[in-house]
């Protein structure tokens, strides 16, 4: 199998990259050095040098240029553009949404019939590229992630937050009102493989069954040896859970038995 990832430097790319290479998959990477993202015909071209059987898009703009609009360029417009080249070259094609194309005024937990309604900034241009996924290749998939549980600084993952706070602010205020959608990275990408065993379509990717932020902040404490410190608080309030269970991640209980009264797994 030859796959061709965007974003494979980013927090779920190079976890899905690292994943690929262990399969002895055929792995390619995008480089946006070498490869633009506004450019049709040399976007194209590459694709169909490499005549990829999936790609997996999760790259975002979260290493700005200077490009005039790099958010929607890299978010919207590059993401249209690949969904049609996958359609015209027959490869499987499978986009990174988020929990973020429901503002947090919407009521959640979500499902797949639940309507979008982000309407600004970096939710609002994954909700609109969502449409146009489909709209451009109807045989795509999008999977909406939400927050990942990663075990390392420096790698956007929950982990790599607590560790920032501690630093900036010596204490993690975690509200016992909010319910955030989150998986394990690990967790994540293999789901994310599973889609390709998996009719096309929009499926959604949480592993929060029914634990609320600071529950979900101490367990993960203890898994780490204790080496934050947590406060609760009831500042924010909403229910991002998101619920579908066709791919079927493992709960957040299996990786932090805390969450279910269990001992702590090393």
């Amino acid at each position: 199998m030859k796959v061709l990832l965007t974003g494979s430097s980013g927090t779920v790319g190079s976890e899905m990259k690292q994943y690929l290479e262990s399969m002895r998959a055929g792995v390619f990477c995008w480089d946006r050095k070498r490869v633009p993202v506004d450019q049709y015909r040399p976007m194209e071209d590459f694709v169909r040098e490499i005549r990829p059987d999936v790609i997996f898009h999760f790259a975002i703009a979260a290493r700005p240029t200077g490009k005039e609009n790099e958010g929607w360029l890299v978010n919207y417009e590059w993401t249209s553009e690949l969904a049609w080249i996958a359609r015209v070259l027959n490869a499987r094609f499978i986009y990174t949404s988020s929990a973020m194309v429901f503002s947090d005024h919407a009521q959640g937990p979500f499902t797949v019939d639940s309507v979008p309604d982000a309407s600004e900034g970096y939710g609002c241009e994954k909700r609109m590229s969502e449409s146009r996924v489909f709209h451009q290749n109807p045989n795509a998939t999008i999977a909406r992630l939400g927050w990942q549980i990663g075990d390392r600084a420096g790698s956007n993952t929950m982990y790599d937050a607590f560790e920032t706070l501690m630093k900036n602010e010596g204490r993690i205020r975690a509200s016992t009102k909010w319910f955030p959608a989150c998986s394990f990275l690990a967790d994540t990408v293999q789901c994310l493989f599973n889609t390709l065993n998996h009719p096309p379509g929009l499926y959604m990717i949480d592993s929060n069954e029914r634990w609320n932020y600071f529950e979900i902040a101490t367990a993960l404490n203890e898994f780490h040896q204790s080496r934050w410190k947590i406060e609760p608080t009831e500042d924010f309030v909403f229910d991002q859970r998101l619920i579908d269970t066709r791919l079927n991640p493992p709960s957040l209980k299996t990786r932090l038995p805390a969450l279910s009264g269990g001992r702590r797994r090393i």
